[in-house]
């Protein structure tokens, strides 16, 4: 007989094996769910993640504008054009090697171009980096045309900056370009982005945080084909940059530009009553037009250009004063009271200082001159005895740089010399020998170790017009609101220098001395205006060659005024590089005549031929002031 099963332990059997099978399938649930999650849902939002991207890309703010005085035409201006870019990590179907060379043809741009953009972590970079500006809208078609032939290749409106009327203007507007990697890694802090356009010299550099406003950004999402994927952007606005208005009258500029002529050198015709520079030529010049055509190619010819067209002769190149520096001789023997106005020295045309002989421009002499008449006549035997007997070197220099000469003027510009003051110390210190006698009579008829900017001399004689006080110069008069024109921002004249060395009458007599050059003196067979009386002193400054002199005239005009306002100082700077022909009083008596006589440059030339004055003319053609040099013969100084 066989044993009874116990039906209840088998009940218990089957539900533990029930509950184990359970237990089993949800646990093999959990092991598919979980592949599912590691697994096939990787791959598929893997597959997601090469056909959707979260794109992040920058709208460029509009550049302000930038005017002269009379807000009427845009001196620099924006014109709509498109920048390519790439997104790296969207290319990987290409390798660089093969991208490279398709986009260049495109663009017309050397392959090198692009490749020196795309950073080394290429891959896996989602910043756009742009390869391109000032792009055509015929080439931007032609990709879009071939867009699946260039995923990660991207394009969006990017305007380029215009100038208009150039000319002379260039160096004080400058130019902009791209940001490079050095810049951008010094900025970034400040907002700036890798397809930021830049100042590099001029205004444009100086005021680029005004002018360059702050870009926006738009959010999107797109297919590897960078097609839009959702119907909402998010956008932050570009708050476009601001509009600066510059002291330069254009028309006095032009007047200027073509007054100077091809002639290497520098023409300034300043306001003393508030220090506002209302033309700066400097020649030769350059086209910032030529850098958004051709960029480093323009800029690389021009950097080799031996007549250095990028150098503000304004500011930037320093010359010996000649005998433009008496004046501040004057202010000197006034100041100090060295001399009796009346004394005189008697002038045989040399002089002797050790075992050197020193000549005047005279060498017959001017037989005896006091203070008045040696100015008028630029005596340099006068003041060559003054300067060693009277004055001395120290207080030479000391009149010199309360004038502002060895400073910067503090304008709005780069690259601004100090220049030289000589001195003891300071030749103990450069050339490690003894001050002599003969540097200082050198010094004294501005000569020598001396080195002034044209801007400097501007000042000079502004100090002179202004019983001793000296605006700062400055170009930038305002500030606007873009569109409308309203003024966010006036600048008003900064007092830089106060010079209490001299009273009120000696600076009466300097003033009249000048006058007295036009009237009597070396100038008075140079300027002929009769639409405004100009005071002024000539200078040529000896380069160690024959028949080649540095050519100066500085003046200021009217000589008298009950209004200040009306007051311009006017500096020319013409440089040896040519058969010497007296030049620069001649381009001041047409800054003159045209701004007091409201004449064009064509207008005071045929005037001036028919009264025949300046040149023996022989049948000549009117000049061309950007073609033809008139010879002369030398006029003395």
């Amino acid at each position: 007989m066989s044993p009874r099963k116990d039906p209840g332990k088998s009940g218990l059997k089957i539900r533990l094996i029930i509950l184990g099978f359970l237990f089993f399938s949800v646990f093999l649930g959990f092991l598919i769910h979980l592949f599912n999650l590691q697994i096939v849902e990787n791959l598929l939002w893997e597959g997601r993640a090469k056909a959707v991207s979260s794109r992040s890309e920058p709208l460029l703010a509009q550049r302000g504008l930038i005017w002269d005085r009379n807000v009427d035409k845009p001196l620099a201006m924006n014109i709509d054009s498109f920048a390519v870019h790439i997104i790296p990590a969207e290319i990987k179907p290409l390798t660089p090697e093969t991208l490279a060379p398709a986009l260049a043809a495109v663009l017309g741009i050397p392959i090198n171009d692009i490749t020196a953009k795309i950073p080394s972590s290429w891959t896996n970079s989602w910043n756009p980096v742009e390869i391109q500006d000032g792009v055509s809208y015929q080439t931007i078609v032609q990709l879009a045309e071939s867009s699946e032939d260039y995923p990660g290749v991207g394009w969006s409106s990017k305007p380029y900056r215009w100038y208009n009327d150039i000319g002379s203007i260039s160096h004080i507007l400058g130019y902009v370009g791209d940001i490079t990697v050095e810049e951008l890694q010094l900025l970034y802090n400040q907002g700036y982005e890798n397809t930021a356009n830049l100042g590099k010299s001029g205004v444009e550099k100086t005021f680029d945080s005004i002018l360059r406003g702050k870009e926006g950004r738009i959010y999107r999402t797109v297919d590897v084909k960078g097609r839009s994927q959702s119907d909402s952007e998010d956008v932050v606005p570009p708050e476009n940059g601001l509009d600066i208005v510059l002291t330069i009258d254009r028309n006095i500029q032009e007047l200027a530009e073509k007054a100077l002529g091809p002639r290497k050198g520098s023409l300034i015709v300043l306001k003393p009553s508030t220090g506002e520079i209302l033309a700066m030529v400097s020649y030769p010049s350059f086209d910032p037009n030529k850098f958004a055509e051709d960029g480093p190619v323009s800029f690389g010819k021009l950097s080799l250009n031996t007549d250095f067209p990028f150098l503000n002769r304004s500011i930037q190149s320093g010359y010996a004063p000649a005998s433009t520096f008496k004046l501040v001789m004057m202010a000197a023997l006034l100041g100090e009271k060295a001399v009796d106005p009346d004394m005189t020295v008697d002038c045989r045309g040399v002089m002797t200082l050790g075992n050197r002989e020193f000549w005047c421009w005279k060498k017959s002499g001017h037989g005896p001159v006091n203070l008045k008449e040696a100015l008028e006549n630029s005596c340099n035997i006068y003041f060559g005895t003054v300067g060693v007997e009277y004055l001395g070197i120290d207080t030479i220099s000391k009149y010199a740089k309360a004038f502002g000469l060895g400073s910067v003027t503090g304008l709005e510009l780069d690259g601004e010399l100090k220049g030289i003051v000589p001195g003891k110390n300071w030749k103990e210190e450069v050339y490690h020998t003894p001050w002599t006698g003969g540097d200082t009579l050198n010094t004294s008829i501005g000569q020598g170790f001396l080195s002034v900017t044209p801007l400097q001399m501007a000042d000079v004689v502004a100090g002179i017009v202004n019983n001793g006080t000296i605006y700062r110069p400055r170009l930038l008069k305002e500030v606007r609101q873009p569109g409308t024109g309203a003024i966010l921002e006036k600048m008003e004249p900064e007092i830089l220098r106060t010079i209490d060395l001299l009273k009120p009458e000696d600076y009466k007599f300097i003033q009249d001395a000048m006058r007295g050059v036009i009237t009597e003196g070396t100038g008075v067979w140079a300027i002929y205006t009769d639409s405004v009386e100009v005071a002024g002193k000539t200078g040529t400054g000896e380069i160690g060659l024959d028949d080649r002199w540095h050519d100066w005239f500085v003046a200021y005009g009217p000589y008298q005024t009950e209004n200040p306002d009306d007051r311009v100082v006017v500096v020319t700077m013409a440089e040896a590089s040519d058969s010497y022909d007296w030049w620069a009083p001649k381009a001041t008596d047409i800054v003159f005549e045209g701004i007091y006589g409201h004449r064009s440059y064509e207008e005071v030339i045929e005037e001036w031929r028919k009264r025949r004055v300046w040149w023996s003319w022989d049948n000549k053609e009117l000049p061309d002031p950007g073609i033809t040099y008139i010879p002369i013969q030398k006029e003395e100084e």
